[in-house]
C-alpha cells in the first residue's frame, strides 16, 4: 500500500511539474504575490490578461459569478479603478493601508489546455493596520493564458474560508 500511495504521489508531482507551463504559472502567482505585498499594483494589472477577472465571492461553492452578489467581481475597468482608488490618495483604504505578507502554496494543476492551465492554491495573508494584526486564509484558483507576451492571469478567484463573515475594509488587493 505505500509503494502505492508513493508511485500516485510521484505521478502527481510529474503531472504538476512535467509541463513546462505549471512552472511558468506557479512563477507567475509567486510574482503576484510579491508585487501585492509589495503595493506595486500598476505592475500587478500588467500580470493580467485582456478581459481579465478578479473575483471574490460570498458564496465558496458559487461559478455563476455574474449572477451572485460577490465582495469584488471586476473586469479591467473595475481592477483598474480600483487600483487607483488605492493608490490615488482621495481613499481612506488608501491613506491607512494594511502591511502584508502572503504566503502561496499547495499547487493543484485543475485544468489544463492547449493555450491555458488552469491551477488551484492555498493563500494565507498576514496583515497588520492599525496596530492591529489579522489572518486571512483563501483557496486560490488562477487561469493562467499563454501568450506571446508570456504567462498572463486571465481569472482570479479567491474563496475566502471566512467569506460569509463580515468584511471590513482592507485597504489591499487579495
Amino acid at each position: 500500500m505505500a509503494a502505492e500511495a508513493t508511485g500516485t504521489v510521484l505521478a502527481e508531482a510529474e503531472l504538476l511539474l512535467g509541463d513546462p507551463r505549471s512552472y511558468a504559472a506557479i512563477s507567475l502567482i509567486w510574482r503576484e504575490a510579491h508585487l501585492l505585498d509589495a503595493r506595486h499594483y500598476e505592475e500587478w494589472d500588467a500580470l493580467w490578461a485582456e478581459g481579465g477577472e478578479y473575483v471574490v465571492p460570498i458564496d465558496r461553492e458559487a461559478t455563476d459569478f455574474a449572477s451572485r452578489l460577490n465582495l469584488v467581481y471586476d473586469d479591467d475597468r473595475m481592477r483598474r479603478m480600483r487600483i487607483e482608488r488605492l493608490t490615488g490618495g482621495f481613499s481612506i483604504s488608501a491613506t491607512a493601508a494594511a502591511r502584508t505578507v502572503r504566503s502561496v502554496s499547495r499547487f493543484v494543476v485543475t485544468g489544463r489546455e492547449t493555450a491555458a492551465i488552469e491551477i488551484c492554491s492555498a493563500q494565507i495573508l498576514v496583515g497588520y493596520k492599525r496596530e492591529e494584526t489579522f489572518v486571512l486564509a483563501a483557496d486560490v484558483t488562477h487561469r493562467i493564458v499563454f501568450g506571446a507576451d508570456g504567462p498572463r492571469i486571465l481569472r482570479k478567484i479567491v474563496r475566502l474560508v471566512n467569506s460569509e463573515d463580515t468584511v471590513t475594509a482592507s485597504g489591499f488587493l487579495l
